[in-house]
């Protein structure tokens, strides 16, 4: 998955507005126009569209941290220079404060089986031995998950 596509996931499955997807990169110390935001989300065939780096997605998600968790004590984190959907998966598990048992449960929900040691292998350091490569597939189904538990829960 490229970085827009899962900015624009985001956004619609927490329900963002523009100025609530401004005020997350602001929290990670990035200031964000409207414009900018909404370059980031076109589809990638129109013509004001503007590829989101990995910076800006992690500072993104490091800001979704930020609000849903609140800010640390002490130094806060920098955004990665280079992303993948490991670490992407692991700073959504963190912002949305989720157990293994958590997302286990949200993706049979939406009929995609996972076991426990095949998600913690996504979790793993990069040279451990049993680390394993998150796919596009996974992340999506993910994602899918995480708009059906947190969509639903806000039109409550």
């Amino acid at each position: 998955m490229n970085n827009n596509d899962v900015l624009r996931r985001l956004r619609y499955a927490f329900d963002f507005g523009d100025q609530q997807m401004m005020n997350l990169f602001a929290h990670a110390g990035l200031t964000a126009s409207r414009a900018q935001v909404s370059d980031w989300l076109k589809k990638d065939e129109d013509a004001a569209f503007q590829p989101c780096d990995d910076v800006t997605l992690a500072t993104f998600l490091n800001g979704l941290i930020i609000e849903r968790r609140g800010r640390k004590d002490g130094e806060q984190p920098v955004a990665e220079q280079r992303l993948n959907n490991n670490i992407i998966f692991r700073k959504l598990k963190i912002a949305l404060d989720l157990k293994d048992d958590d997302i286990v449960q949200m993706m049979t929900d939406i009929g995609f089986r996972i076991s426990k040691p095949e998600l913690s292998a996504f979790f793993r350091r990069a040279d451990h031995h049993h680390y394993r490569q998150c796919q596009d597939q996974i992340l999506r189904n993910f994602i899918k998950a995480v708009q059906i538990k947190y969509r639903e829960s806000s039109e409550d």
